[in-house]
């Protein structure tokens, strides 16, 4: 079982310690997003976890708690922008995010933390220019403490993110001057040794060396582990290349108040839903009622621990 804590909301910020009496405990209860009144208890015990995937904006709660995580492998998904508070309102400044992901980075090893320069939206603001020149600025401080940069465009959801971004001016780019954005981010991005790849993008941009990522990825966790996984795909959305994977999040409970946002659709709930949270709560803000349907989610481990990987299945001759 791949862990992901989570693609719904920021765990890491805002949750770590609740996160961490989970682990503690073994299991979660997830409620289902599509009804409410249905609800999942996954067991997330050593045993059956294969890796974490941690998704945040601000990793900084979780670091002094990573040694609770002792008998987990795992990995971040670290997001890190240059937008103004009028886009982030509530993420910590620039210099703090840096200061935290480079810490990240040396207690636990470049390959495990992922840097994500995404979702990109283009805007009167937020101009191809400025895209460019901030990602210049941030890779080259992250270039020493990663491997690889991950970057996205913004996908619009009429009922999510699409009134926020529309009052911004939200443009979209031509095929030829995204083309050129592409090419320019693959030059800044190999002067800084980093690998660049795509997430959920149906655009070709193999011309200038840059991959379609998974973001649950496959290989990444065979090489942390060193044990090979019979895992097959997830797919959240069309282009999505991730491994299956189990989310513990909720949707609205992410306080970061991001205007792209696809997982706070309802922003009018997050401060409803935050007054609901209860670090002992197996729920993440919320508790059970008696109206729900609790159910044992079946999970088993991937990892085929009859076979090992050599040196050159983690790192393959070119």
């Amino acid at each position: 079982m791949i862990l992901s804590a989570s693609r719904r909301t920021d765990i890491p910020a805002f949750y770590s310690e609740w996160f961490c009496r989970r682990i503690q405990e073994g299991f979660a209860y997830v409620r289902n997003p599509m009804n409410a009144h249905q609800v999942s208890r996954i067991n997330i015990s050593p045993e059956v976890v294969d890796c974490i995937v941690f998704w945040t904006k601000n990793a900084a709660p979780m670091i002094e708690k990573l040694d609770r995580l002792k008998e987990y492998d795992y990995y971040f998904q670290f997001t890190i922008n240059s937008y103004g508070r009028e886009a982030e309102p509530c993420v910590p400044e620039l210099s703090r995010r840096l200061e935290t992901f480079m810490q990240l980075s040396e207690k636990i090893g470049r390959e495990r933390v992922i840097w994500r320069y995404d979702p990109i939206f283009f805007s009167d603001q937020y101009t191809p220019e400025f895209h460019l020149k901030s990602f210049e600025k941030t890779a080259a401080v992250l270039g020493a403490y990663t491997e690889k940069c991950v970057f996205s465009f913004v996908d619009i959801y009429p009922s999510k993110n699409g009134g926020s971004l529309r009052k911004r001016n939200f443009r979209q780019l031509s095929p030829k001057e995204l083309d050129h954005f592409a090419g320019e981010l693959s030059r800044i991005g190999k002067n800084n040794g980093l690998v660049l790849a795509t997430c959920a993008e149906a655009v070709d941009l193999s011309r200038h060396g840059i991959e379609h990522n998974s973001c649950i990825d496959r290989a990444l966790i065979e090489r942390i582990t060193g044990v090979p996984l019979d895992i097959g795909r997830d797919g959240q959305r069309e282009h999505c290349r991730c491994a299956k994977c189990d989310d513990i999040g909720a949707y609205d409970t992410c306080p970061h108040g991001c205007i792209y946002c696809y997982a706070n659709f309802r922003p009018c709930v997050v401060s409803e839903k935050r007054r609901a949270y209860d670090v002992k709560s197996p729920l993440l803000c919320g508790s059970i009622k008696e109206t729900d349907k609790v159910t044992e989610r079946p999970v088993t481990s991937y990892k085929r621990e009859y076979e090992q990987l050599t040196l050159s299945d983690i790192y393959p001759l070119s």
